[in-house]
């Protein structure tokens, strides 16, 4: 990770300052994204912490950031709302404030868990928020924040986010299977998942744009970011196994099961399929599908690299 006194810079001068430190995303972007990007994370760089976001934006004076921190600890947050809220909410509405003082552009990184998964078809943009546990809620209150605070503010929505490092729901799910008779995944619930390489890539695009030939009134407001095509947990973990038995990884049975047998303490949405036609349409942009992005991912993490080959 880049402290906040360390400035990477491109040729052109422009610096795209990513929050997040070592999590999944920020990783991707930094390793995507090169010279012109600069990761910062705690202790540097600390939502709880305010007085860290205004000296990382006073030392570094980015020309564009990305938001890739954030609270989620799903299940967690129920017993710690407030400390959810600080990364979730109030971190980016300062985060947001800072930025427009520096008339620095903003594109905020967000969830599909601020919808209650109850519409039955997939989820524009102009669709209402109505979170159903505290995660969502936070993150709900996060977006409207940051579209307050900054006039050149977007809030980049994405789902079940994948990659080859640990900390995600494949990676969880292949290295089970070298110590488990048998599996069981929740198949009521359905999502769009999203390769992590594909998400970077697409935000660096964006970010290069607007760098390039500056904001644009239709870049404002709230995009939906996701892979093509939708799974159920179970869809997608029988597929990740499907690809790990080809490099000779054990595969137990997976067994399907609704989610009133695998209880947690946060709700989760049962439906959250997201539209993404307005990425299209606004910057002529989609992510791949996601049993395109799913092999090269397990082929990765199974030689033990961080990242697929870039396509």
């Amino acid at each position: 990770m880049t402290g906040p006194g360390r400035r990477m810079v491109s040729r052109s001068g422009s610096r795209i300052l990513v929050t997040g430190g070592s999590g999944q995303l920020a990783t991707a972007l930094m390793r995507r994204g090169g010279a012109t990007v600069t990761v910062v994370g705690r202790p540097h760089f600390d939502f709880s912490l305010p007085d860290t976001v205004v000296r990382t934006m006073q030392e570094i004076r980015p020309d564009l950031v990305i938001n890739a921190a954030a609270w989620t600890a799903v299940d967690a947050a129920e017993d710690q709302p407030g400390p959810a809220r600080q990364v979730n909410a109030e971190g980016p509405a300062l985060l947001a404030w800072l930025c427009a003082g520096q008339a620095v552009p903003l594109l905020h990184v967000s969830t599909d868990y601020v919808f209650s998964g109850l519409k039955g078809h997939p989820y524009t943009e102009e669709d209402a928020p109505d979170p159903r546990n505290v995660y969502g809620h936070t993150k709900a209150e996060g977006e409207r924040a940051v579209l307050h605070a900054c006039a050149h503010a977007m809030v980049l929505r994405t789902a079940w986010v994948y990659g080859a490092r640990a900390g995600n729901f494949v990676h969880t799910i292949v290295h089970a299977a070298r110590k488990r008779p048998h599996l069981k995944v929740v198949a009521d619930q359905c999502g769009n998942p999203t390769c992590v390489e594909d998400l970077a890539h697409v935000l660096l695009h964006i970010a290069r744009r607007i760098l390039k030939a500056g904001w644009q009134p239709c870049y404002r407001g709230i995009f939906h970011v996701a892979g093509q095509g939708s799974a159920t947990w179970h869809e997608l973990a029988c597929a990740a196994l499907d690809h790990a038995a080809r490099h000779g990884h054990p595969v137990p049975p997976v067994l399907p099961v609704d989610t009133t047998q695998w209880p947690t303490p946060a709700t989760r949405p049962v439906d959250t399929r997201l539209d993404c036609t307005r990425l299209g349409q606004v910057f002529g942009l989609e992510l791949p599908h996601w049993r395109d992005s799913i092999g090269p991912v397990i082929g990765a993490m199974l030689r033990g690299v961080t990242a697929p080959v870039s396509r």
